[in-house]
């Protein structure tokens, strides 16, 4: 058995307010894991992500994994913030960016001020598509404005769909089970009276019911909406349960800046 450091960090808070952002697991490995052990902590915390790192080999730079409780994903912004946060309070960034090697290429974090902090990631593509059946269904507020397909990153097929109104997006009570039937995730958008947009995120095709506040969504949303609303900077919230916010700035070179923060809940090991 190994003790390992352990962190929850809890990501895009809705202001100062308590229990709000999405709580992200963060690890640090010092020898080599195997995938099943990853999962199993994964699970076994039954949180959203659990972020594991390892050191790289290069200053302020660290390999960087995501899991959920039930698969492997290819991007997880709330996750990259928790562990850049963890590192530069931990005192492991000697400069202002951390830079992570992950599976969607060279992210990076960089402090932007005091408890502030801007995250690098890449677009994730959208084209027009009809909405699911199942989906609009499962979700159970009619027929959406605009529905869209989204490239995958969490290992199943999901589709945005686009609402007239905040109240709309807040009133959602999907059908989860449907959903996970279905094999589809859905975000759930609209213009918003609280911010710029709003969303929520319904993910029980990869393990998850309703994700917090996720930073790969947004990868999304920021260039559909900067697009529709002819602004590169917008302020968003996801409305669900457990709310939080952030700032998104969409660049001309396929990348999206996620601002932002992340507050640390919990530290201890991890016994395996």
């Amino acid at each position: 058995m190994i003790s390992l450091p352990y962190a929850e960090l809890h990501a895009f808070p809705d202001g100062d307010a308590p229990h709000t952002g999405n709580p992200a697991g963060v690890m640090v490995l010092t020898a080599p894991m195997s995938d099943a052990d990853r999962l199993g902590i994964a699970s076994s915390n039954n949180l959203s992500e659990t972020a594991f790192l390892e050191a790289s080999g290069e200053a302020d730079s660290w390999r960087l994994r995501w899991f959920t409780p039930g698969v492997e994903v290819d991007l997880c912004g709330h996750a990259t913030m928790a562990s850049a946060v963890w590192l530069f309070e931990e005192g492991h960034v000697a400069v202002d960016t951390a830079r992570f090697e992950t599976r969607s290429g060279i992210l990076s974090v960089t402090r932007a001020g005091p408890d502030r902090y801007a995250m690098d990631l890449p677009v994730i593509g959208y084209k027009p598509a009809d909405a699911s059946t199942e989906a609009v269904a499962a979700l159970g507020a009619g027929a959406p404005a605009a529905a869209f397909d989204i490239d995958r990153v969490h290992g199943a097929r999901y589709q945005m769909l686009v609402y007239s109104d905040e109240k709309t997006v807040a009133g959602l009570r999907p059908d989860i089970s449907a959903l996970k039937t279905a094999g589809i995730n859905v975000i759930a958008a609209a213009p918003g009276q609280s911010a710029d947009v709003v969303s929520r995120f319904f993910a029980p095709a990869s393990g998850v019911d309703e994700d917090p506040v996720t930073g790969s969504a947004h990868a999304t949303l920021a260039p559909y909406w900067a697009q529709r609303l002819g602004r590169h900077t917008l302020t968003a919230r996801q409305i669900g349960p457990r709310p939080g916010a952030l700032g998104m700035t969409v660049g001309g070179n396929g990348r999206v800046t996620l601002v932002g923060t992340a507050r640390r809940y919990l530290d201890g090991v991890v016994r395996v």
